[in-house]
């Protein structure tokens, strides 16, 4: 059974993570039928479901050490040591300034207050719309999103976009970390790999993250 929410409007946050051309099919980095999810968030936009809106922004600079172009020998999707942790290795994508890094052309972005953009550290790569990987000192400075919605009186937050399995799951998890009730819009997700979901949903689970659908009634 799915479970179905309602959003308080007042203290409900909606964080749309990285909708952009890169990750649609075809782009650079594609997730599984990204596409699928834009016309849907578009509408839920337009809604006005929630008191807060903010979009996360993937905004590497050329070079950045998260690509694999950059670590000669080394393909897309390998893993490497770095800062302590272990680090995917991408391909190029959403490379500053360039069309494939903008938000998604085919949505209304208007009623976003904050655009959280991300990875711009090349150094240092950033999943999460609240904290960035770990650096070289080891630890995970944050992108000052906790505590804006806490000055704004939110308690929830709600999660969509991209990528289910990366940039999404980790941002939820570092919601409820924050001290926020944290739900995830399952079908306004989609993965790198669908391969991913029976871990992704336990992931969510362990982190008490509640995973359904708006209540389209309300």
């Amino acid at each position: 059974m799915t479970t179905r929410f309602s959003p308080d409007f007042i203290h409900s946050a909606l964080i749309v993570v990285d909708v952009q051309p890169d990750f649609m099919p075809g782009g650079a980095l594609a997730c599984e039928d990204g596409d699928q999810i834009v016309s849907a968030i578009d509408a839920l936009l337009a809604a006005r479901r929630f008191g807060h809106v903010v979009a996360t922004q993937d905004w590497h600079p050329a070079g950045h050490v998260s690509f694999a172009s950059q670590h000669p020998g080394r393909a897309p999707f390998e893993r490497i040591p770095l800062h302590g942790e272990e680090q995917t290795l991408w391909p190029d994508h959403c490379v500053q300034g360039s069309p494939g890094a903008q938000l998604h052309p085919m949505i209304d972005w208007a009623p976003v207050d904050l655009i959280i953009r991300k990875g711009t550290d090349p150094q240092v790569d950033s999943y999460s719309a609240f904290r960035h990987n770990p650096g070289p000192a080891g630890s995970r400075p944050t992108t000052g999103l906790a505590g804006w919605l806490r000055e704004r009186g939110v308690t929830d937050v709600y999660l969509c976009g991209l990528a289910r399995d990366v940039c999404v799951l980790w941002s939820a998890e570092d919601a409820v970390d924050a001290g926020f009730k944290t739900h995830l819009l399952w079908s306004l997700t989609r993965p790198v790999s669908s391969a991913n979901d029976t871990a992704t949903r336990q992931a969510l689970a362990n982190g008490r993250v509640e995973i359904g659908e708006i209540d389209s009634a309300n």
